[in-house]
């Protein structure tokens, strides 16, 4: 006897209709039927109709009637987040087939965080186009809450950086390759570069150049100045910009907390300084995270193995 599983697969892989799909992601990004309609062209009973289908096919419940208009159930949201994946998919087959008509071997799409950015990200890149010449590579920026739900949806590949504590490991496979540690720098003329520091009171009169609000380190950061006597900065940049909070910590007496790779560079040169100050939080692994479920492309395994290479030199 056929189970429900199987029976709804047959179902789904003789009747699924790509538009069906695409209307199905529509209602979930506009909460309405006829505003996913008229983006795809159709009438809004068809539609509603389309709808209805797919939760006969799928024998469940896809979305409910809300004040805040059509919301999908948990239902809906698993299958608009599959449907995502396998637009992402189709996008990069058609991607790859165009790069091997222009003489490209492959590609890879990596999203980066600050603290692979600035020598294990660029250095296994140099490694890949040497041995894959025509491997094409594009690499984004961002937070874990940007990058995260891109990889689940197969919008990139790979997510280099700190590795995050709690969020998505259903999904994602973590490969931990070092553990990084922050360290507070300043502009080669802030007052406090080349002191000795008694304690935390010294920092408090200068600004801070901080990450953003959702990030595990901010939350990190605004732990120790609650216990520090309920501590505000009076001067507080949210940035993940390096550039940018570089030319800030030059021009201006703040104080940056960075992943120690990020600033060495720049400490050895004299543009940036260390503070004496040991970090007491923020210590953690950089790592790969990748979907769990797919097998990654030549190139991108190929790249897999080029950071974990870089990482054990660095």
């Amino acid at each position: 006897m056929a189970t429900s599983h199987t029976r709804i697969v047959e179902r789904v892989l003789t009747r699924l209709k790509l538009k069906q799909l695409r209307l199905l992601v529509a209602v979930g990004q506009h909460h309405s039927i006829q505003n996913a309609a008229r983006e795809l062209n159709v009438s809004q009973p068809a539609a509603t109709k389309m709808i209805k289908d797919l939760e006969l096919d799928f024998e469940v419940q896809l979305f409910e009637r809300t004040n805040r208009g059509v919301v999908p159930t948990p239902h809906g949201e698993a299958l608009i987040r599959h449907g995502k994946l396998i637009f992402a998919q189709i996008s990069n087959a058609a991607q790859e087939l165009d790069d091997l008509n222009e003489g490209n071997k492959g590609r890879v799409v990596v999203g980066t965080l600050l603290a692979a950015s600035s020598h294990l990200l660029p250095m296994a890149i140099e490694k890949l186009i040497a041995d894959r010449p025509n491997v094409a590579v594009k690499v984004v920026e961002g937070t874990n809450e940007i990058l995260m739900p891109a990889l689940r949806s197969g919008e990139i590949d790979l997510v280099v950086g700190r590795l995050s504590t709690h969020r998505h490991r259903q999904e994602i496979e973590q490969i931990a390759l070092f553990d990084e540690r922050i360290v507070a720098v300043a502009g080669a003329d802030h007052p406090l570069l080349g002191k000795s520091v008694d304690s935390f009171d010294a920092f408090k009169p200068f600004g801070w150049i901080l990450p953003p609000l959702e990030t595990t380190l901010r939350r990190q950061i605004d732990h120790f100045f609650v216990n520090n006597g309920q501590y505000i900065p009076p001067v507080t940049i949210e940035s993940v910009s390096y550039l940018t909070n570089r030319t800030l910590m030059q021009r201006r007496d703040l104080i940056g907390l960075l992943p120690s790779h990020v600033v060495a560079q720049d400490i050895a040169s004299g543009l940036l300084g260390r503070l004496d100050w040991d970090v007491p939080f923020g210590t953690g692994p950089v790592g790969i995270s990748r979907r769990i479920k797919e097998r990654p492309s030549p190139a991108c395994a190929e790249f897999i193995e080029a950071l974990k290479e870089v990482a054990a030199r660095i």
